[in-house]
């Protein structure tokens, strides 16, 4: 495996561990001074108070734009047997309208703790629960899991789902912290091949990163020269929503960074190569005391170079203002940036991009989403959550890639690990690995 001053492609299925840096071990090593279920019951009762207190951001977003031309047609009646794991404080398990869908039974539910286990079950109307993850992979009759776990969890219990011969997808990010648990992953889904692993990325299912997208494989924007992606919360200083164990709070800005990576990897299905990033801590010197894994940055910016040549510059920020999972895109020949809202639809080109574009359109280019099964809907961030179920469960149905497979999911989240490491040493300049199956 390539360390931070490497770029090889790892492919084969035999790989080193690597030679890490003083700045790499230090940030692994505090990241695992903590197990996952240590402190279970005070985690509970300081969830459990900050549930339902207000509309968490992001949730709220469902404008979204379907062709009303189209009619959902069945593909198959066979129906996936599914379990859901994951009732915190975003109630995840239950978002993405797997228990509507009509290709879908959900059969079990799981949550560490009961309470929430019950509430599961109530809200999807399913009778069977277990107290673990690593209980419900067990079962046998369970083709398919949907991972809405604590982030640290999310490598290590996907790895867990497809060893055991089932399906998974997962909540963002693939891996939280531990580089290791990248490669890790990387060789299990490889290993498993029949099996369909998908990360559940918002951004890709955004109207306006959808309609990227399709213009980008229309060769409607040429070559990508510049790229940027932001994921901006609005967020008290010192203060985070709850999460289990505080896992939220003992990280880094950029070890969460797929709301704004995507808007590159999600459009090109490109990776980045290498980067400089800088952090920004509190102004107020007194409250810089570093959290558990020695981090002390509110939020970091890092500027990415990209594998074909192109710029991206992502930002992951906790401040005020307003609340952003938003990107743009500038390509040779035409561009696209409907956030700011001064454009109809977000695109912007010049001659030869306003003639790629009527070209693809002739040729049946179609930039709005399409229709969902009856009694299946978008949902909240930008009316994703929908579409990414039932991508998800086409997948499995189709024996095709999902929307975000493991490729898209690392090439997404990995580079955030090593913007970090480059806001550590002050902006350096720090090569990112890169993946193939």
């Amino acid at each position: 495996m390539p360390t931070a001053g490497q770029s090889t492609i790892i492919c084969g299925p035999s790989v080193q561990a690597p030679r890490r840096s003083a700045a790499e071990m230090e940030v692994r090593i505090m990241a695992t001074k903590t197990t996952r279920r240590s402190f279970l019951g005070a985690t509970a009762a300081t969830v459990a108070a900050a549930q339902n207190t207000q509309v968490i951001p992001g949730f709220d977003q469902t404008r979204t734009e379907v062709d009303q031309s189209q009619v959902w047609q069945p593909y198959t009646d066979r129906k996936i047997r599914f379990g859901l794991v994951g009732y915190g404080y975003c109630k995840f398990a239950a978002e993405f309208e797997f228990q509507n869908h009509p290709n879908v039974e959900v059969v079990a539910v799981s949550d560490l703790f009961p309470d929430r286990c019950e509430a599961l079950a109530k809200h999807v109307k399913c009778s069977k629960t277990y107290p673990s993850l690593e209980e419900m992979v067990k079962d046998d009759s369970i083709e398919a899991i949907f991972v809405a776990t604590d982030a640290p969890s999310h490598a290590r219990h996907c790895i867990e789902v497809l060893n055991h011969g089932k399906h998974v997808c997962t909540a963002v990010p693939a891996f939280w912290g531990d580089i290791e648990d990248a490669w890790r992953l990387l060789e299990c889904v490889k290993k498993n091949r029949g099996l369909v692993y998908a990360m559940f990325e918002t951004s890709v299912f955004h109207d306006d990163l959808y309609a990227m997208e399709k213009l980008y494989a229309a060769n409607v924007f040429g070559n990508v020269v510049y790229c940027e992606g932001e994921y901006c919360h609005p967020r008290q200083l010192g203060t985070s929503l709850p999460s289990y164990k505080d896992w939220r709070k003992n990280g880094t800005p950029m070890w969460y960074p797929t709301h704004a990576t995507a808007y590159y990897v999600g459009v090109t299905h490109d990776s980045l190569v290498e980067v400089s990033c800088m952090g920004t801590a509190p102004f107020d010197k007194s409250l810089r005391k570093p959290n558990a894994i020695g981090n002390v940055f509110t939020s970091e910016v890092g500027l990415f170079r990209t594998r074909k040549g192109g710029l991206c510059r992502f930002v992951v920020c906790y401040s005020q203002g307003e609340y952003l999972e938003a990107g743009r895109l500038r390509g040779e020949y035409a561009g696209y940036d409907w956030h700011n809202g001064r454009l109809k639809d977000g695109f912007v080109g010049d001659a030869e991009g306003k003639r790629r574009l009527a070209e693809a359109r002739a040729k049946g280019l179609n930039t709005k989403k399409y229709a969902l099964p009856p009694g299946v809907k978008p949902g909240g961030h930008g009316g994703s959550h929908g579409y990414l179920g039932h991508d998800f469960v086409d997948a499995i149905l189709r024996n095709r890639k999902p929307k975000v497979d493991i490729i898209d999911a690392l090439n997404m989240t990995v580079p955030g690990y090593y913007a970090h490491l480059s806001a550590m040493k002050d902006g350096e300049n720090i090569k990112i690995p890169q993946f193939s199956l």
